[in-house]
């Protein structure tokens, strides 16, 4: 008896080794549904074929969405719990906007969600592309988008001598300052921003005379759009249209500067070609 004792407990020694009680890799999601727009376009960089399954609707709407083309070729989602649930995902992603309710109920139906914060500066972006690519079982391909994001970031980001003063100006009056994305977008492409000047670092609503004596070099408009909107209506107010008739003025692509992620760069490009031609003028 002794002897069988000894014999199972040398048996059982040699099991313990190290790394043999850890659990084994998971294996990556493969039926991948998105609820967000910035989660859907991330998705649809990093994710396998065939692995994504459906996107949220605004993902089709070349108003918002930078890859408009990619996404019309999936399924769409309404965010609705009751259509995620038909779709039989194993992973769904989400944004920190995304609806509550419907994330609460995918919990309760043991459907795993994932919910990414909303970026508003480098860190931020970095951060969600490495997450994205851990979540996908797609480190690889995010290590790989984040070195060329890096590079193409170092090439545009060659901001020399005095900064100009822009002014970014919306719907509503609104303006964003540093602590947003936009406001990012603007200290990238080698730009003070006159929201912080006037205390709106988080972004907030830019009174028309304020704007008009901030005296702006640059004025970066919201775009307008199809139909009649009265938040629209400060865009087209005489005095504004006199500012920028006096100066250089941009229009904001919405697609390129509502999510963080790459393609952030072209909005970047975009002001940083306008920067560089206000300092060629004599």
């Amino acid at each position: 008896m002794v002897r069988r004792l000894g014999l199972v407990a040398g048996l059982l020694a040699g099991l313990i080794l190290p790394g043999f009680f850890q659990p084994a890799a998971a294996e990556p999601p493969r039926r991948v549904l998105s609820m967000n727009l910035c989660t859907d376009q991330l998705a649809m960089m990093l994710a396998a074929p065939g692995q994504l399954v459906s996107v949220s609707y605004l993902a089709q709407d070349p108003s918002a969405s930078a890859m408009a083309a990619e996404a019309g070729r999936l399924p769409v989602n309404h965010g609705l719990a009751e259509e995620i649930f038909l779709m039989r995902p194993d992973l769904v992603l989400a944004g920190a906007w995304s609806t509550p309710e419907t994330i609460r109920l995918l919990d309760r139906l043991n459907i795993p969600v994932e919910v990414f914060p909303i970026e508003i500066d480098i860190a931020g972006i970095r951060a969600n592309i490495r997450r994205m690519g851990a979540v996908l079982g797609r480190e690889a391909q995010a290590r790989a988008m984040l070195a060329r994001f890096d590079a193409d970031l170092a090439r545009l980001s060659d901001a020399q001598g005095p900064r100009p003063r822009a002014a970014l100006y919306a719907a509503n009056g609104y303006s964003s300052g540093s602590d947003s994305l936009a406001g990012e977008i603007v200290a990238l492409a080698g730009f003070d921003n006159v929201a912080d000047e006037l205390g709106l670092p988080s972004g907030g609503v830019l009174p028309l005379e304020t704007l008009l004596l901030s005296d702006p070099d640059l004025l970066v408009e919201g775009r307008r759009y199809a139909g009649h909107a009265r938040a629209q209506e400060v865009l087209d107010h005489p005095a504004l249209k006199a500012l920028a008739r006096g100066r250089p003025a941009e229009v904001m692509s919405d697609p390129d500067w509502v999510c963080g992620n790459p393609h952030i760069l072209r909005a970047v490009s975009q002001l940083r070609d306008a920067r560089l031609a206000l300092q060629a003028r004599p």
